[in-house]
């Protein structure tokens, strides 16, 4: 007979397990950094912010699971240590949410500051693309050098696999550090997303594509910074008074924000680093609009081009602002709450800057220009937040664009600038969508089936360069799950094969790869008669085994692709492209031969790397054109 339970048979449970409960993590925690910049200050103290950042288990650096913090300086060649952060926000040291000017020199807080923001950046840009997102790079963490060198500048560097922030001596004799300004930390480490996300972007290509790097990396700074409500308080508060509580109906008005917010914050943005930041913002802020402006040589400058797309998505931002302020009080309100004012203000650059980054899935993957950076922004956001009454945002992107010259892609008039619908007829039968969500040769079964109808071309070299699943959440709840696929075409091709497909090259371009198939000739025939001397490896000096064969040439790279958005069921909602040997490609090879981008040399032609340290450096001194190493 089994034994009794007597603890039962008197209502009594019977003791539960000793072993250790493992209770649900949260999903995310809260850190201190600096606001906007540590010469901001208020009633004496640096102006800094609680932001969440996602729940991680830090090993000491700080280290965690898609960030390293490796503190060490190059040019001292010294290693600064390992960093060990508080557990919890409870725990911080209150000279850091108090603002203490001793932050400054505080480099475990300077770790604190520059892991939290590229933290965050990285969430906001997985919650608004609604997946994890991969770095450029074949490892899982991104190095970061806080202290990396000594100079007035900070980049990304893909090579590295990092971002290096400098630091130097500012005319007042004191360190300053780019770790501790908040939109240089978000600006780097949006150039390192955005590699991730669009890797060819780095190519020189257009005018567009090589200054939309840079535009977009400013954009999701600026209204970062601009979507901290204590921040906008702060921007407005030299209006109305440091104690008010109420903005007057004159200072909401477009122009008066732009004064108050743009110019302040470019006024304090530090003006030891006032080069790197503030002149640039200043500059994008003063542009009248002007249609005429892209066109013009000192506009054709990719850095200088960057600032027509900021100004263009910074002036919807402040008309939006504006517009909701005035349209949601009474018709002759002369008075509004400031606090409201900035919570309004942040909204909106909260809802801005996550339409521009969800706009990076419906962009082409090579070629890009702002007409098409604008229909994406239009479609990726009617998609998730098809009701845009509240702040009529993408109405207010068309009117600053439109006022800049540029135009969407799309001529769609129903929703205007959207892109259009796919091709009808496309094939479905012969692959598996649940296949689709993830595998890159069953996505190439189905590009390689509508070959015709998605103008793949003979000749060209096809490949699927990622898949990508996403759920994407409205600010209203609303769920949208889609797909994204990523392909390009490649081809190369000598100069009588550009003229059989229909791409004019530069005259002088041409003339330059004639002139090198004749050296490479005559060096093929003086080996072939055993005039040349030996090489080192014992061919005859000259001889090039790629240019051996009589019909070899010296060959251009062409490249094409397009992305495909596919429903929840499976079907094409939009296919946006770039024909490999579209009409496209004749301004394309003019642009890169007159600018110095396209190399071309016995092994055939490549375009010139592009470095964003020096496109950094070139914002800096106000250079009009590049030098050559950079764009």
């Amino acid at each position: 007979m089994p034994p009794r339970n007597t603890a039962a048979r008197r209502g009594k449970q019977p003791a539960l397990s000793s072993a250790p409960r493992t209770d649900p993590a949260p999903p995310q925690r809260f850190m201190t950094v600096i606001a906007q910049d540590p010469a901001v200050r208020y009633k004496g103290q640096i102006v800094t912010a609680r932001i969440a950042v996602p729940a991680e288990d830090l090993r000491v650096g700080p280290m965690g699971y898609r960030l390293q913090l490796v503190d060490y300086d190059a040019n001292r060649r010294h290693f600064n240590g390992q960093h060990k952060l508080p557990a919890r926000y409870e725990e911080e040291p209150e000279a850091w949410r108090r603002g203490d000017a001793a932050i400054v020199e505080d480099y475990r807080f300077h770790a604190q500051n520059t892991y939290a923001l590229v933290m965050r950046t990285l969430s906001r840009f997985e919650f608004a693309l609604g997946r994890r997102i991969g770095w450029s790079f074949s490892t899982h963490q991104l190095k970061v050098a806080p202290h990396g060198m000594y100079d007035a500048n900070a980049f990304y560097s893909p090579e590295h696999e990092g971002l290096v922030f400098g630091y130097f001596t500012g005319a007042s004799g004191t360190p300053v550090y780019t770790c501790l300004s908040h939109d240089i930390v978000v600006h780097e480490t949006t150039h390192a997303l955005i590699d991730a996300l669009r890797p060819r972007y780095m190519d020189p290509s257009t005018p567009d594509q090589a200054a939309f790097h840079e535009g977009l990396a400013d954009v999701v700074a600026l209204l970062s910074v601009f979507s901290q409500p204590e921040v906008v308080v702060h921007l407005l508060r030299p209006r109305t008074g440091k104690e008010a509580i109420l903005i007057s109906r004159k200072d909401v008005l477009p122009a008066a924000l732009r004064q108050s917010a743009l110019f302040g914050l470019a006024d304090q943005m530090g003006s030891e680093i006032e080069s790197m930041r503030g002149s640039a913002l200043r500059r994008s802020a003063s542009i009248d609009p002007d249609p005429a402006l892209k066109d013009t040589p000192e506009f054709l400058e990719s850095h200088r081009r960057g600032e027509l797309f900021v100004a263009a998505i910074i002036g919807g931002f402040i008309d939006a602002w504006s517009d909701r302020i005035l349209s949601s009080g009474t018709p002759n309100q002369r008075h509004f709450p400031l606090a409201r004012v900035a919570e309004e203000g942040a909204n909106i650059a909260d809802a801005l800057v996550t339409m521009w980054i969800r706009a990076l899935d419906y962009m082409p993957p090579v070629h890009l220009q702002f007409g098409d950076a604008l229909s994406a922004a239009l479609t990726a956001d009617l998609e998730v937040r098809p009701d845009d009454s509240r702040y009529q945002l993408r109405a207010h992107m068309l009117a600053r664009f439109a006022a800049f010259g540029f135009a969407p892609a799309s001529r769609r008039k129903d929703p205007v600038g959207i892109w259009d619908a796919p091709p009808t007829g496309l094939r479905y039968d012969r692959v598996r969508f649940e296949s689709m969500k993830s595998d890159k040769d069953e996505v190439f079964r189905f590009i390689w089936d509508n070959r015709t109808a998605l103008e793949l071309r003979d000749g060209a070299y096809t490949e699927v360069l990622s898949v990508r699943p996403t759920v994407r959440v409205g600010i209203d709840g609303f769920v949208v799950r889609e797909t994204v696929a990523e392909y390009y075409q490649v081809a190369r091709l000598t100069p009588q094969e550009l003229t059989d497909v229909g791409v004019k090259a530069p005259a002088a371009y041409l003339r330059r790869l004639a002139e090198l198939e004749r050296e490479a000739r005559a060096k093929r025939e003086a080996a072939a008669k055993g005039k040349a001397p030996p090489s080192d490896d014992g061919a005859p000096d000259g001889y090039d085994a790629a240019l051996d064969e009589a019909d070899e040439g010296i060959v251009t790279p062409l490249y094409g692709g397009g992305i495909l958005i596919f429903n929840e069921y499976g079907q094409v909602k939009y296919w946006v492209h770039n024909d490999v040997f579209g009409s496209a490609q004749r301004p394309r090879l003019q642009y890169l031969w007159d600018e110095g981008l396209i190399l071309a040399g016995r092994d055939g032609t490549r375009l010139r790397a592009s470095r964003l340290s020096t496109l950094h450096r070139l914002r800096a001194i106000g250079a009009r054109r590049a030098f050559a190493e950079g764009w």
